[in-house]
């Protein structure tokens, strides 16, 4: 479960001042409703994933269960 800032904080914020967690968690959601987006949500969506490639990804700092700190290919 999502716990941080929510959109109508980090709307009045610029991406790079976002933390990986909110880039990570509106990025999944926002991909999720990709198609009932409208233009200013699928410009949302377009600068979270610019952002992600800016910082080389996300990568996670903890391992779980079902994956490693690093993602692997199969």
């Amino acid at each position: 479960m999502y716990v941080g800032r929510d959109m109508s904080e980090l709307s009045m914020m610029s991406k790079n001042d976002w933390q990986d967690k909110e880039l990570s968690y509106f990025h999944f959601a926002l991909s999720q409703i990709a198609p009932y987006l409208n233009q200013e949500g699928t410009v949302i969506l377009r600068e979270i994933n610019e952002e992600i490639e800016q910082r080389g990804g996300l990568v996670r700092n903890e391992a779980t269960w079902t994956s490693g700190t690093h993602p692997t290919m199969d």
